[in-house]
């Protein structure tokens, strides 16, 4: 019974790493802002959003581990395999729009961050860009990737931070359990923000393409599927506190399109008293750089993958031009518009959050139409509660979406 217990651990540890590692780059400068914004406004009416979602998260995510096991391929390849290439570019070409802004909110997330230091995004986002495209090109990447994950370790600072900041729990709880619905469309988006940070189009395909890169396979899966259930869960603890924190902080004391980077830093003040801002600065600056390298990295991995192209970073650029044409496209849209004039850093990031949210379901229904396929899965089809809940992710979102059109048009709320 020893041997086979200690047998189950070691096979264990050997599966674990893609879900773990997809959810905790999930909380990137985006999503540490998009909850943060969240607490510091509608202070814990969001909270369970992040509960109900969270569930959702891991169902998406354990979906993305199985057909990256059973298949042996990616999503993007499955997707020009089983429904050709017009299709292929149409749902790329929805990764690849969502991909983009969220770069862009990477940067802004550096220019956010070292702005609290008094270093203008017009210094920081063009050196950052040259820095991130040299540690990929040259092949360095991975050694810095292994040290900004390491600090990722600063995020369970905003659990301390939301324990410390002795919120009302019972408030908190009443605020978990029952739904508070906001018909606002500033509410209405940023309640897309928070579902589009959570659940993310370019984590489908990373996560999936991962789990097919380190060879695990179906008689092992029950331990992959665990290691996707454990890292939705810890990511979304964090979330949570994220909300809880700025919301026992920082609530009452800001107003909508006037929030700032400072503002949103003193959900740390619990922690770190006067550091606050330079714990949170850390934070951001960490969060956002590994994102910025990591994003790009991933689009271009996608495509050249979906279409047979030469995959780059062991090559050179005349052996691999689409990818790293993609790859060098994708940094400089990001920067660019950050770079633009009267761009408010903060929006920035929301806004990208939220287009990750209204192009979700394309994603999500690509993905149950893969999965249902018995010549695609086999015996490893949805169940039906895996169905019924994914599905009512894509049509909420969509609903969620019209709504918030319809109520921006005839300004509604």
């Amino acid at each position: 019974m020893r041997r086979l217990s200690r047998s189950r651990l070691l096979m264990f540890l050997a599966v674990i790493g893609p879900g773990i590692i997809t959810a905790a780059a999930d909380n990137d400068a985006g999503g540490i802002t998009t909850y943060s914004v969240a607490g510091a406004l509608y202070r814990y009416d969001l909270l369970w959003i992040i509960v109900l979602i969270t569930f959702v998260l891991a169902m998406i995510q354990e979906m993305c581990a199985r057909m990256g096991v059973v298949t042996q391929k990616g999503l993007g390849e499955l997707i020009r395999e089983n429904f050709g290439v017009k299709w292929t570019m149409f749902a790329l070409g929805t990764l690849l729009v969502a991909n983009l802004a969220t770069t862009s909110a990477e940067f802004a997330g550096i220019a956010a961050s070292l702005e609290l230091f008094g270093i203008s995004r017009y210094f920081s986002v063009p050196v950052a860009a040259v820095v991130i495209w040299l540690l990929v090109v040259k092949g360095t990447f991975k050694t810095v990737e292994r040290v900004f994950m390491a600090l990722t370790i600063l995020y369970a600072t905003y659990i301390v931070a939301g324990i410390m900041a002795k919120p009302d729990w019972n408030e908190v709880m009443h605020a978990t359990f029952v739904p508070q619905i906001n018909t606002n469309p500033a509410f209405m988006f940023l309640a897309i923000a928070v579902i589009g940070t959570t659940i993310t189009p370019w984590m489908q395909f990373f996560l999936q393409a991962t789990v097919v890169d380190k060879g695990v396979r179906v008689q092992n899966y029950v331990y992959q599927k665990w290691d996707v259930y454990v890292g939705a869960f810890m990511t979304d603890l964090v979330s949570f506190f994220i909300i809880v924190a700025a919301g026992a902080t920082v609530y009452g004391k800001v107003h909508g399109a006037e929030i700032t980077a400072s503002q949103i830093a003193r959900a740390l003040e619990p922690v770190a008293g006067k550091y606050a801002e330079i714990l949170f600065a850390v934070g951001l600056f960490n969060a956002s750089l590994l994102a910025a390298a990591v994003l790009p990295l991933s689009t271009a991995y996608t495509y050249s993958e979906a279409f047979g192209w030469e995959i780059g970073v062991s090559r050179k650029f005349k052996e691999a031009p689409i990818f790293y044409s993609i790859y060098t496209f994708s940094i400089l849209f990001g920067v660019l518009v950050v770079l633009l004039p009267n761009q408010g850093l903060i929006q920035i990031m929301i806004n990208a959050q939220a287009i990750s949210g209204i192009l979700l379901p394309v994603i999500l229904i690509f993905m149950l139409k893969l999965i249902n396929r018995k010549d695609v899965m086999g015996s490893f089809t949805n169940s039906k509660i895996y169905n019924i809940a994914v599905w009512a992710m894509a049509i909420v979102l969509i609903v969620m979406t019209a709504a918030w059109l319809i109520g921006l048009v005839f300004g509604l709320g």
